[in-house]
């Protein structure tokens, strides 16, 4: 999926489903169709599937925050 497609597809408030690639001392950082978005201040397992809400979209950098849904 393109970025282009992504945005046209989401927006901020939605509630979306990932998968949990990296976990960080300051949160976890989840995949969603392809792109890549860091729930602050939360531990997942590495692998672990996730309803998130998106809470702000950086048009720039092509990622998002996250939290939980």
């Amino acid at each position: 999926m393109s970025w282009q497609s992504f945005l046209a597809r989401h927006q901020v408030g939605d509630v979306i489903e990932g998968v949990v690639t990296k976990e960080v001392p300051f949160g976890s950082f989840v995949e969603s169709d392809g792109f890549t978005g860091l729930a602050h201040q939360q531990s997942w397992p590495v692998g672990s599937r996730v309803s998130v809400r998106i809470l702000a979209i950086d048009l720039e950098n092509q990622r998002f925050s996250l939290a939980p849904a």
